[in-house]
């Protein structure tokens, strides 16, 4: 493909910067120009070949230059221009010197785009068949020698059935002789040597084929070029793609690769070096094998063996599957049996918590509705206690006795008064009784007295497993002694105990009485008792206080 004469310069210089134009420059051009340098050998076809594209071409003989293009089984490769920059082509590996190539395809439709077949050599010899989208009647041939800007090449030629609906067979044969152009079988077209500026721009150096695509009339090219390819392509209208179902192609030269001589460009410089050429080893390379073509060539006894190695690893497996399936179903029945065994622990658990009779409520209301703790109920250290020992526990019996004694601190020295709880009891070990006040006759009343005598009658700690050593032997006369004048619990410790007085003063060790006689420990009206049993205890020598 070449752009008209009238427009070259320009389109010249858009093909420097417009990436369209790039593309189609990349169609005419080549990496190395025999006629400028010295170029590596063209790698020969060297035979005749045909390529079906239902499927993607061998690598080694074929190349995509601009993607994508892609493979059916009915309609062949397919080449779409979708939006701008698309050019889909794709390029032989190979070269032929001298040749016929032969195509089925389908051009695509669409106004501007171009659909092409193209023998192009390294020397920029060029050979082509372009179609036209916007016309459905013509096809166009072609052809340019070592890069020559001579656009007066061109031959038009009706299609019958047109160009766009079916597929059609286009073939270029190609000699040092002639070039002939065929449609359907139909040669429609011949070029001699002599026609082209007396041989000169006649096509003779070795040619590989192109396919492809493009848009002639992009709206980023020259009017002229877009008038060329019947006017500025809609790409909102497209897709637009052309089919090609296969290609045959045929070296009428045999041998390994082409090698310039010199820089003339001429057929006469061309070497052609003998051996077989890559693309013919490539080509007659036997297909690889599907796996039901290597099965079917193996032998009996490699079939038996690979039936025996298989029946083996199914063995394997399914041992192994049993045993993991067997150790899975003994791991869950030993989970669920610690579950059932945790679940009759907590029903024995929770079973033990409750009192036979009981409702299901908490142990507290389970202890009152048997009996236990109600008004009225025992008084043992075991029983249950008030909502003052449950909520309050030592705290409450604190605040009790601290309520006692701040009610007996203010209540006379009196050793039998209610302030002392053991009013009736004797102060002397096997003496007579403490002189008292006759019940009812107390004074301060009954309001002082806690309201549950029987729980703060006892003490607020277990009796102790073995006895305590009695204190020693001395009067409870010191006023300034710090026991108190009894025992507030059931049973005797032999404890002193804090004195409680009506106006206690701080001693060493508490509040005690006031200095001076008291009336109710000594130096009274009584100091006479006092004195006599201090004098029996010490004569005797036994006995003492408590």
């Amino acid at each position: 493909m070449r752009l008209p004469q009238s427009l070259k310069p320009s389109a010249l210089a858009l093909l420097a910067g417009a990436f369209l134009a790039g593309n189609v420059a990349a169609q005419v051009s080549t990496d190395c120009f025999p006629m400028a340098k010295e170029c590596p050998p063209d790698p020969a076809l060297g035979m005749d070949t045909s390529f079906n594209f239902n499927v993607t071409p061998s690598y080694e003989l074929w190349e995509t230059t601009v993607g994508p293009v892609t493979y059916d089984q009915e309609t062949g490769a397919a080449f779409t221009v979708a939006k701008q920059k698309d050019s889909p082509t794709i390029r032989s590996k190979f070269y032929f010197f001298w040749g016929r190539a032969e195509i089925w395809m389908k051009a695509a439709k669409g106004t501007g785009i171009i659909s092409s077949m193209m023998f192009l050599s390294d020397n920029l010899d060029e050979i082509d068949w372009e179609f036209f989208g916007g016309n459905d009647t013509i096809a166009q041939s072609n052809y340019f020698g070592k890069n020559s800007s001579s656009f007066v090449n061109a031959g038009y030629h009706p299609v019958q059935g047109g160009i766009h609906e079916d597929y059609h067979n286009y073939t270029i044969e190609w000699t040092k002789d002639f070039l002939d152009f065929y449609v359907d079988g139909n040669k429609v077209r011949t070029l001699l040597p002599g026609d082209a500026d007396g041989g000169r721009l006649y096509p003779q150096t070795p040619m590989r084929l192109f396919i492809g695509i493009w848009a002639g009339g992009d709206p980023d090219l020259p009017p002229g070029t877009r008038e060329w390819a019947g006017g500025t392509t809609d790409y909102s209208q497209g897709p637009y793609t052309m089919y090609v179902k296969s290609v045959e192609v045929e070296d009428y030269s045999t041998g390994k690769e082409y090698v310039y001589t010199d820089r003339s460009g001429s057929w006469e410089s061309i070497k052609i070096v003998e051996g077989n050429s890559t693309a013919s080893v490539a080509y007659n390379k036997p297909p690889k094998k599907t796996l039901a073509q290597k099965w079917n060539e193996l032998p009996n006894t490699a079939k038996i063996a690979v039936y025996a190695s298989g029946a083996g690893v199914g063995g394997i497996l399914l041992v192994v599957g049993m045993f993991y399936c067997i150790r899975q179903r003994r791991r869950g029945a030993a989970e669920a049996k610690a579950n059932l065994a945790r679940a009759e622990q907590d029903r024995v658990e929770l079973a033990g918590f409750k009192r036979p009779g009981s409702s299901g409520g908490t142990e507290y209301k389970s202890q009152i509705s048997s009996g236990d703790g109600a008004a009225g109920g025992s008084t043992s250290s075991n029983s249950v206690g008030s909502p003052i020992n449950e909520k309050f526990g030592a705290a409450g019996y604190a605040a009790v006795g601290a309520a006692g004694a701040a009610a007996v601190a203010r209540a006379p020295d009196s050793p039998g008064g209610p302030g002392s709880p053991k009013a009736n009891e004797p102060l002397l070990r096997n003496g007579p009784p403490s002189p008292g006040f006759p019940p009812g006759q107390a004074p301060f009343g009954e309001a002082l007295r806690s309201p549950t005598a029987a729980m703060f009658g006892q003490s607020m700690s277990p009796p102790p497993l073995q006895p305590l050593p009695h204190p020693p032997n001395r009067a409870m006369t010191n006023p300034g002694t710090a026991g108190a004048a009894g025992s507030a619990h059931g049973f005797d410790f032999g404890i002193p105990q804090r004195s409680a007085t009506i106006n206690p003063a701080p001693t060493a060790s508490g509040y005690g009485n006031p200095p001076g006689p008291q009336p109710q420990y000594g130096n009274g009206e009584d100091q006479a008792y006092w004195d006599a049993m201090k004098g029996g205890n010490r004569n005797s020598g036994g006995g003492g206080l408590l």
